[in-house]
């Protein structure tokens, strides 16, 4: 059975406004909505699962990720949609083994080596970049705000990094995005070169247990955007 909603009852049920309703409308990533003889837009159950699998996915994707999904559905493009949810998946993947090995690398005595690069105590900007896997930009963003520190080639006057200073790099690049403010992250940079690793594995292990809960709920807003692909090939 079809059953016909108002703008306003979907928004209550999913706790949004309808503002946002007619965003994801004019963003194009719902179904083509029907007006009533007096001009008014009702939603059909199709639309609402469409509502569901947005808020869904927002959880655990980026938007334009979502935004890029919803859109392919729409235009009957399933299985780039589906490529496409599959890409951000092997993403994450890719962010865990990054973390799981600089976790390990950390702990490392012997820092001499990191991904068949070798690593000396003068590391240029552009090598502390390659290795970290972040732009220059940002290397120079945390050291103006005192997170990291440089020293200037006596010949050239080029920024050189010691291999305490790429460890804090390569920690900065691994739970920037998901525990650690600037302020916070000064403190546990303090603890590195210590070989106290207590803060450090804390801090990892609260950047995996974060991973693990957005995987969950990349997963969960799969299930509903599946709900949501079977309506809408019934059209």
């Amino acid at each position: 059975m079809n059953f016909t909603y108002t703008p306003g009852q979907i928004a209550t049920e999913l706790a949004i406004s309808t503002t946002t309703l007619r965003r994801y409308e004019k963003e194009g990533l719902i179904p083509h909505v029907p007006r009533t003889p007096s001009n008014h837009r009702y939603y059909t159950s199709i639309h609402f699962q469409a509502f569901i699998a947005i808020r869904s996915l927002l959880k655990g994707y980026e938007i334009p990720a979502v935004y890029e999904v919803m859109r392919k559905v729409k235009r009957g493009e399933t299985n780039d949609a589906l490529w496409l949810v599959n890409q951000q998946l092997y993403n994450s993947q890719l962010e865990k083994q990054r973390v799981d090995e600089i976790w390990s690398m950390i702990q490392q005595t012997d820092f001499s080596e990191y991904r068949n690069v070798k690593i000396t105590n003068a590391l240029t900007i552009g090598k502390v970049a390659e290795v970290a896997g972040v732009n220059t930009s940002a290397i120079r963003y945390w050291e103006k705000e005192g997170l990291i520190r440089s020293e200037r080639d006596k010949h050239n006057g080029y920024r050189m990094y010691t291999r305490t200073e790429l460890r804090k790099i390569l920690i900065i690049s691994s739970l920037r995005k998901s525990v650690y403010y600037i302020e916070h992250m000064k403190e546990l940079l303090n603890t590195v070169g210590t070989q106290d690793y207590t803060q450090i594995n804390n801090a990892f292990q609260l950047a995996m247990h974060k991973l693990n809960n957005q995987l969950t709920l990349q997963f969960a807003g799969i299930k509903e955007l599946m709900k949501y692909i079977e309506l809408h090939q019934e059209l």
